[in-house]
């Protein structure tokens, strides 16, 4: 095995990069270790190009291994890796996100790119996986303008920010916010974020301490790159014929510029155009790839969108380049079947969400690589049906494009969720895209918050979202400024043929997320910052908007969502709840109906139910864990009747049973237990004492003297005086047979 190894100090911990000719068959490849933690990124590049296909073929994997945490996991019946987890394939999306705008546009042969997770310690492998493949296509042949670096940097309420923090650092109760930056030569190119409302100081003060450390990276990979690079190959970028040059510029140069500011959002103008090039090109060059033809024309649209924001400072749309499309909210109204609702509308993107309220055991459990055995109870999922953007399409299943928006509307409403001890739900939100024409997934954001209010869950505040995009000038001259344009609310052309997609959502006290996508190189600082004070103005507005609808949550959730009680009992009575074989937890389950009864280890108990059964159930849990006290009355039912007395049940625990000695009938003699009381009798009794060995004494006389009196019963031949208690009597009185 011949291998090189070089490594760098970041954040405190060593960074050790391997090439070896372990997976030499892969155009490049490496090991990454942070820590414990280890990535293999291999890259690989296709010989044969597609001239069939209008876009660059690129597939990112990212393969989790059970072996990395040293877990043996899967089902029962497969102990084997299945399909991607949805953390996965998010941090897929990530690597793709970052290396992709670095490679020719024009590149048609299909790159794959392998991240597979070789061992998982305490640092999320997430930021590694793009660090690796950076490496791996750097130092390969494959054609691309890297390398990239990644850091993730986070902040605790009161401290300084932490570079790769820790899971457990940033699961802290403290952490206010979570920021993984990607970027290269003193600009970003990949961003996300999850925050606690932070300000956008805060934000810009992490996107700062990011570049500096994706300095020190690139210096660490450009030294690597130096010394084992591979020479690139040349990728191939076919020539567009004269004639089509010629036909275009004749014929749709101006078709072109009137279809794109047509004042009309949305594509559709575009798409009319672009039907007639198509056709009018098959004429003129037979012969020639419709996919070139297809790729020419998408080229001078991006060209056009540009020149017109740049030079003549209009959009497509012709609004200023700050204003919002015509906004739009409802708050439930739909059904009365659903828990809460929203719908959406912000221009041509509109969103219907809707709220489910469930038990604690209705939430997600969560058993992966880097979960094991962890319970989710807030989820977004979102859903992007063909007809929304006016096609038709094959429907079933999720695609990583809706788990990505999904995930990103879930982490942006994730900080004003209330917590599990005040509200007990599972919450589950799901967001219809009912017409797409820009940022949906911040238009499920606000969809969401609707469904949330309308639904009575007591969020801190309402989250908005709002997508900016970005225009800028080619780069002429190297460090020479380019001009720029940003974009608020970015629609249909924009977001396609747009330089950037800068989502970002919050409330009106601070951002609570933020996802970049862009197509150049990178995107300096100062832009992101000009940039984020647009979002928070259009959040304002939007905002405004909503609380208009619906300014805080409904006083109460919706009377078809199940009731939720809690309570709780000691740790050491939980197996008494339960019962053997969860034998008592199900009767209760049974005899009440409930839907759900959840114990949690430091014995918090949530009982779901409906029409009044969590409350019977909450009744029969607490008797059963009842600790009663000498002086407390009871209405029981007799049970046993023994020569010395009657056992009554005044509970329903095993515990519950105590005795009424003959004696403590009436205040005077009885003859028989059987003359005043019988099996099944409903009788009031109480607590005369609780003796060392926790057994119950219990007295009819003294909470009801006349009790045998009522009954005919008369003072024996005796007179007054008591039996007498034979020795050894309580040797046959067990309260627990």
């Amino acid at each position: 095995m011949h291998s090189r190894t070089f490594s760098t100090e970041i954040g405190g911990k060593k960074l050790v990069a391997e090439f070896s000719d372990l997976a030499e068959q892969a155009n490049g490849s490496v090991i990454l270790r942070y820590g414990n933690t280890a990535v293999l990124a291999t890259v690989v590049m296709s010989s044969r190009v597609r001239d069939d296909i209008d876009y660059f073929p690129l597939t990112v994997d990212y393969e989790e291994r059970f072996y990395a945490a040293g877990a043996i996991l899967g089902s029962r019946f497969l102990r084997r890796e299945g399909r991607p987890s949805e953390q996965a394939i998010l941090s897929g999306r990530v690597v793709d996100r970052t290396i992709r705008p670095l490679f020719p546009s024009y590149l048609r042969n299909e790159v794959q790119v392998i991240i597979t997770i070789l061992a998982l310690d305490e640092d999320d492998p997430d930021a590694i996986a793009v660090n690796a493949a950076s490496l791996a296509l750097a130092v390969s042949d494959i054609p691309w303008e890297g390398p990239v670096a990644a850091v993730r940097v986070g902040k605790q309420r009161g401290s300084e920010f932490t570079v790769n923090p820790t899971y457990a650092q940033r699961e802290h109760a403290d952490s206010v916010l979570d920021i993984l930056a990607c970027g290269k030569d003193g600009t970003i190119n990949m961003v996300e974020v999850g925050a606690q409302e932070a300000s956008e100081d805060d934000v810009i003060e992490g996107f700062t301490r990011a570049m500096v450390e994706h300095d020190k990276i690139l210096q660490f990979q450009k030294t690597i790159v130096r010394e084992i690079g591979k020479k690139k190959r040349i990728a191939e970028n076919s020539s567009v014929p004269d004639v089509l040059v010629e036909l275009f510029a004749g014929e749709f140069a101006q078709k072109v510029h009137s279809a794109v500011f047509c004042g009309t959002p949305g594509k559709e103008a575009i798409h009319q155009v672009q039907k007639e090039w198509l056709e009018r090109a098959a004429e003129v060059t037979p012969d020639y790839n419709p996919s070139g033809a297809k790729r020419f024309f998408d080229e001078k649209v991006d060209v056009e969108i540009h020149r017109g924001a740049l030079e003549d400072n209009v959009r497509a749309d012709n609004r200023s380049f700050q204003e919002l499309r015509p906004l739009f909210a409802k708050a439930g109204g739909f059904s009365s079947l659903l828990h809460g609702s929203g719908i959406f509308y912000r221009g041509g993107t509109h969103i219907f969400t809707a709220l489910t309220l469930g038990g604690p055991g209705d939430s997600q459990l969560i058993d992966t690589m880097e979960e094991q055995e962890t319970k989710k109870r807030f989820m977004h999922h979102y859903n992007f049906p063909p007809y929304s953007s006016g096609e038709t399409g094959r429907m079933g299943g999720i695609n990583r494009r809706m788990i990505g928006h999904g995930a990103l509307a879930e982490k942006a409403l994730l900080a004003v969720i209330p917590q599990k001890e005040t509200f007990p739900y599972t919450i589950r939100l799901v967001s219809e895209c009912m017409a797409s024409n820009g940022s949906t997934s911040m238009g499920a954001v606000c969809a969401s918050t609707l469904a949330l209010m309308d639904g009575g869950v007591p969020i801190t505040r309402p989250v908005t979202g709002i997508a900016m995009g970005l225009m800028m000038a080619p780069e002429k001259k190297p460090g020479v400024s380019r001009s720029y344009k940003i974009l608020t609310d970015i629609q249909g052309p924009e977001d396609e043929f747009g330089d950037m997609d800068f989502k970002v959502a919050g409330t009106s006290d601070g951002v609570t997320a933020i996802q970049l996508d862009i197509k150049l190189d990178g995107v300096p600082l100062p832009i992101l910052i000009e940039a984020l004070q647009g979002a928070k103005a259009a959040r304002l507005q939007i905002l405004a908007v909503i609380e208009k609808e619906i300014s805080t949550p409904r006083a109460s959730i919706s009377p078809r969502a199940p009731e939720i009680i809690t309570t709780k009992v000691r740790p050491d009575q939980i197996g008494l709840v339960i019962g053997g074989g969860g034998k008592t937890i199900n009767g209760i389950r049974e005899v009440t109906q409930v839907e759900d009864i959840t114990i949690e280890d430091d014995g918090s108990v949530f009982i779901t139910g409906k029409h009044g059964s969590a409350q019977k159930a909450l009744l029969m849990i607490e008797a059963l864990v009842k600790e009663y006290k000498a002086g407390e009355v009871y209405e029981g039912e007799v049970t046993r009747l023994m020569d010395f007395g009657a056992f009554v049940r005044i509970g329903v625990g095993k515990d519950a049973e105590g005795l009424v000695h003959v004696s403590e009938v009436a205040p005077f003699r009885i003859a028989k237990i059987s003359d005043a009381l019988k099996v099944g009798e409903r009788v009031r009794v109480m607590i005369k004492e609780i003796d060392e060995k926790g057994r119950i004494n219990l007295s009819i006389k003294a909470v009801d003297p006349e009790f045998a009196t009522r009954k005919g019963i008369t003072p024996t031949a005796h007179g007054n005086e008591q039996p007498p208690r034979q020795q050894g009597e309580r040797s046959f009185r067990n309260t627990k047979e």
